[in-house]
């Protein structure tokens, strides 16, 4: 199967474009805003600011997702507006390198930009999965797309933390030289590592041609349509809601550990960990829910995420959040993935990117309540384990809701 030219170009995108989302967005973009463009901020500002950033990236994603998805199947444009996108987000990028010490106004919004390239380019990376494979093989493939990205990310951000750690290997003599420096290198991975999936992922479109309606009236239609199928109804709640507490999870970790006093080294030691144990569990999370059914292995997945939240609330030293970065990275881009393949038997022929418009919309929409119900919970407590055990109900909830939907499997 992988030795499919067109499978793997696509693939290789989740290598491509997975540089931004570890090396920027969880690794060194919020470290040099706050200690660099940003010094002059009090902290408070600097995560107001950086808070504000990241809300209105997705935001706008959120409101173009369903409109971006018509335009890309009724003018057959997925594969053009995913290039576009990309260059975007990876030209942006580059350009944290000319921001100075106090720019961060123009740092955060080249930051502002180039996510929104990242996110809406993955519309239509995610409604690529079709037309690329076969339905049988759409689990493994979806495996096998998260599988390269956390290796991608991995290396990735392992390159740029020994350069933050020796700038002189760059010529520099500060760390913060070398992350600038660190970022264009992040816009030519994305760059170069996108060159096989712009020359040999092929896209198919079925003989029809577009309607001639508005798109403010397609995009009315296209929500009553998707939402009026009880199963896919039902399964983007379940969705939104699960994976809201997957985001959670993803974006807080950092901060958790830190307020149980964790030191700085052991947090990124284990974010490497979860990418590099990611990489192989989301490939064989493919091969199990090829097996076992794509909805078991999703509900297992949930279930180890109940878990991870119960000892999370239980770890007392740095072993127990290496050992929850294990159980994160062998199930986190197994939910993913799954949820994609998942969700990818229920689109009609030929409305791939209006309906994962839909479903990157709700992706982006969330982790939105449990950030919130996490400070919400430490703020009336003032206890840190309550507001990490509280995001147990999202996966519950979620669960229960996922049960209902009938398996694409039957």
């Amino acid at each position: 199967m992988y030795k499919n030219k067109s499978i793997l170009s696509w693939a290789l995108y989740d290598w491509a474009n997975s540089v931004f989302a570890t090396v920027v967005i969880a690794g060194f973009f919020p470290v040099v805003f706050k200690s660099f463009w940003a010094s002059d901020l009090s902290d408070s500002e600097n995560t107001f600011w950086l808070g504000i950033g990241n809300a209105t990236a997705s935001l706008i994603v959120v409101i173009l997702a369903p409109i971006l998805g018509i335009v890309g199947d009724k003018f057959r444009l997925r594969k053009s507006l995913l290039i576009g996108f990309m260059v975007l987000g990876a030209v942006s990028t580059s350009m944290f390198y000319i921001g100075q010490q106090g720019d961060w106004i123009l740092a955060l919004l080249l930051y502002v930009i180039a996510t929104v390239g990242f996110m809406s380019a993955n519309i239509f990376y995610d409604a690529l999965l079709v037309p690329v494979c076969a339905e049988a093989q759409i689990d493994k493939v979806s495996g096998f797309g998260y599988g390269m990205g956390y290796l991608g990310g991995g290396l990735s951000l392992a390159i740029c933390i020994v350069f933050s750690q020796q700038p002189e290997l760059l010529g520099y003599d500060n760390a913060v030289d070398a992350v600038l420096l660190c970022f264009i290198l992040v816009a030519l991975w994305w760059l170069i590592f996108s060159l096989p999936l712009a020359i040999w992922t092929q896209d198919v479109y079925p003989q029809k041609k577009p309607e001639a309606k508005p798109l403010t009236s397609q995009t009315i239609q296209l929500f009553k349509t998707v939402f009026s199928n009880r199963q896919t109804r039902l399964f983007l709640i379940a969705y939104w809601i699960y994976i809201d507490g997957v985001d959670t999870i993803i974006r807080m970790a950092v901060d958790y550990g830190m307020a149980l006093g964790f030191e700085t080294g052991d947090l990124i030691q284990a974010l490497l960990i979860t990418q590099f144990v990611g990489f192989p569990a989301a490939i064989l999370y493919g091969y199990i829910g090829n097996r076992v059914g794509v909805k078991n292995a999703l509900m297992a997945g949930i279930g180890v995420y109940g878990i991870i939240t119960w000892l999370g609330y239980n770890m007392n030293t740095a072993a127990d959040f290496y050992m929850l970065a294990v159980l994160i990275g062998l199930v986190q881009g197994g939910v993913q993935a799954m949820s994609r393949s998942y969700f990818a038997r229920m689109i009609p022929d030929g409305q791939t990117a209006e309906y994962f418009g839909i479903y990157n919309m709700l992706g982006k929409s969330a982790a939105i309540i449990g950030p919130v119900m996490m400070g919400g919970v430490a703020l009336i407590t003032d206890n840190h384990r309550y507001s990490i055990l509280s995001v147990l109900l999202l996966f519950v909830v979620g669960a229960v809701i996922l049960s209902r939907v009938k398996s694409p499997d039957s």
